[in-house]
């Protein structure tokens, strides 16, 4: 009896959102024992199933940046050198062969010269030095130029020279410039003569893995 009575009143206070609510009705007078389980389920609102929608999902992309190295080749000019640590280098005047480092670090080319003495012509300032072409060359050969300006060159460890610099034509291969040269005794050191970025630029590129590349120089011939 409280069984049917505590249904009767579930029925009666069920509500859904999509139905209005509906009380069940009992006549009065009627004993709620004698209302059977058929008459409450008839009062009770049909049992609906309830989809849910499913949850939306949103998938976030993680974009990670990575910087890469890119790596240019730069040609190099058909027309310029591709020299090595070392060359032989013919000079002129003088006509001499030497074995000569290529210096990048250096701004203008250097002689090893002996006997270096000044002396004036035509009222203008001249130098007379011998070079030789290597230690087995006693006698060397005695060169006459005239003077275009003095530099001072400090070296670590020394003092700091006063050298004349004169004009002299360099080759290398094919390759025939006129530099500036400032003439020093240079007998302490491997070679005679530096190649400087006088002779360098515009002109050649240096791979100081390589020696040699050039061979033998091949200066114009006279016309």
């Amino acid at each position: 009896m409280l069984l049917l009575a505590a249904l009767l009143a579930g029925c009666g206070s069920l509500h859904f959102p999509w139905q209005k609510s509906t009380p069940v009705a009992v006549e009065p007078g009627v004993p709620a024992e004698s209302v059977t389980p058929e008459e409450v389920a008839q009062q009770c609102p049909p049992v609906q199933e309830v989809v849910c929608a499913e949850p939306e999902v949103k998938v976030v992309e993680r974009v990670i940046e990575r910087t890469f190295e890119k790596v240019v080749e730069v040609p190099v000019a058909k027309d310029k050198l591709v020299l090595g640590s070392v060359e032989t280098v013919a000079i002129e005047p003088g006509g001499l062969l030497l074995e000569s480092l290529i210096d990048t670090g250096a701004p203008t080319s250097s002689l090893s010269v002996t006997e270096l003495k000044p002396f004036e012509r035509d009222g203008k300032e001249w130098v007379r030095f011998k070079v030789s072409a290597g230690e087995d060359d006693d006698n060397g050969v005695t060169v006459e130029l005239p003077v275009k300006r003095y530099v001072r060159v400090a070296r670590p460890g020394f003092d700091s020279q006063r050298r004349p610099v004169v004009n002299m034509s360099l080759t290398v291969g094919e390759v025939t410039h006129m530099v500036e040269v400032n003439l020093t005794d240079r007998t302490s050191l491997d070679y005679s003569l530096l190649v400087g970025r006088n002779f360098l630029k515009d002109a050649a590129v240096v791979d100081v893995s390589r020696r040699k590349v050039q061979g033998q120089p091949r200066p114009p011939q006279p016309k």
